[in-house]
């Protein structure tokens, strides 16, 4: 049960900064404690933890625009920050963590503003019937955050720059492009500022709760703490993630998100594999990524270690079949592969055909 409330709002706007203070805040709140962050970044393109730099963003575009790439914690898909737009952080235990509550926080301060808002499923947040909140998820070791963006002014023109969701994502929102679903507070409320945006925010998380809320200070922060964590979320390994020669790939989207299965074989093993999703949840990807590792290149072999992923219950139906589709029915597979088969040399594109990677 919460009973304590505290307040940061960040001075910052150097992205790997921030995210470093939202995952010290979050291993670090007290029991009974929630937090709430307010932050900023300028000019960044932030992917979620599953996702893959080069197919959601414009990378070289970016960086030559002197922008920024970060990498969350959190699940979901990617999205652009800039001055227009407030971040937020529910910070709490495990066991107090209650999602519409939290969102009901941003529903009410929009009403402090004058402005009609609803949650719409588990991770958008809309007016008139245009989303301006989306969210996302991370639990760790009992504690837990629900962070998500507030579109105050943000320039539109740069979601379609920099943002290169997938046809299938776009067509399963069934719109034609980035900017189309989106919408800034301003087009409702014109004089609104992010410092107004973040006073209701306060003042909404106050009046949710029922409890007043204590203000921090970065003072109060162990610096050294949010330097180590800092230097994570700005290591391009964080960001950008593994390379390696492809052998395999294939990918489908499912009502619960997008996955791209990509696979490196060798004489018929899985040796390393990546999974990128924009689902919500942030764990199950790197868990099955462990799991395919030593595999053995068959639709039985790998449905079975999908299937014995914990993490991938919710999933296993879906990922077998996409499995089953792509390696039991004709299907052209880049060269590269051709040691499995017998048959194919560099180049060459190879039938995979019913029943030839049965155990």
């Amino acid at each position: 049960m919460i009973k304590k409330l505290q307040y940061f709002i960040g001075a910052g706007t150097d992205p790997h900064r921030n995210l470093a203070i939202e995952e010290y805040l979050t291993d670090t709140v007290p029991g009974d404690t929630c937090i709430l962050y307010l932050w900023q970044n300028r000019h960044t393109v932030v992917i979620g933890r599953n996702q893959n730099a080069w197919a959601e963003c414009r990378t070289t575009e970016l960086e030559r625009d002197s922008g920024t790439l970060a990498r969350r914690l959190s699940g979901g898909g990617a999205v652009y920050h800039d001055m227009g737009n407030l971040n937020f952080t529910f910070s709490l235990r495990e066991a107090d963590y209650d999602l519409r509550r939290q969102q009901s926080v941003i529903v009410e301060a929009c009403r402090l503003l004058g402005i009609p808002a609803e949650i719409s499923g588990r991770n958008d947040i809309l007016t008139n019937g245009c989303k301006f909140s989306g969210n996302s998820f991370y639990n760790h070791a009992g504690c837990a955050f629900h962070n998500g963006t507030l579109l105050v002014s943000v320039d539109m023109a740069n979601l379609g720059k920099y943002l290169t969701p997938s046809k299938a994502k776009l067509e399963s929102k069934g719109v034609a492009s980035v900017r189309s679903r989106d919408i800034n507070l301003t087009e409702l409320r014109p004089s609104l500022t992010i410092a107004e945006m973040a006073q209701a925010m306060v003042q909404a998380f106050e009046h949710v709760y029922g409890l007043t809320a204590q203000e921090l200070r970065e003072s109060d922060f162990d610096e050294a703490e949010i330097a180590r964590r800092y230097e994570r979320f700005h290591s391009y390994d964080w960001i950008y993630g593994k390379t390696f020669p492809l052998s395999f790939a294939c990918s489908e989207r499912f009502a619960w998100g997008e996955v791209t299965l990509r696979l490196a074989v060798e004489k018929g093993v899985c040796t390393e594999t990546a999974v990128y999703s924009d689902s919500m949840d942030a764990e199950f990807a790197s868990a099955l990524e462990k799991a395919l590792v030593g595999s053995r290149f068959t639709v039985d072999a790998l449905c079975a270690r999908i299937r014995a992923v914990p993490e991938c219950a919710a999933y296993a139906a879906d990922l077998c079949a996409l499995m089953e589709k792509q390696l039991l029915y004709p299907l052209a597979v880049p060269g590269g592969c051709g040691e499995l088969f017998g048959t194919a040399g560099a180049g060459d594109q190879v039938q995979v055909l019913a029943g030839k990677f049965r155990d």
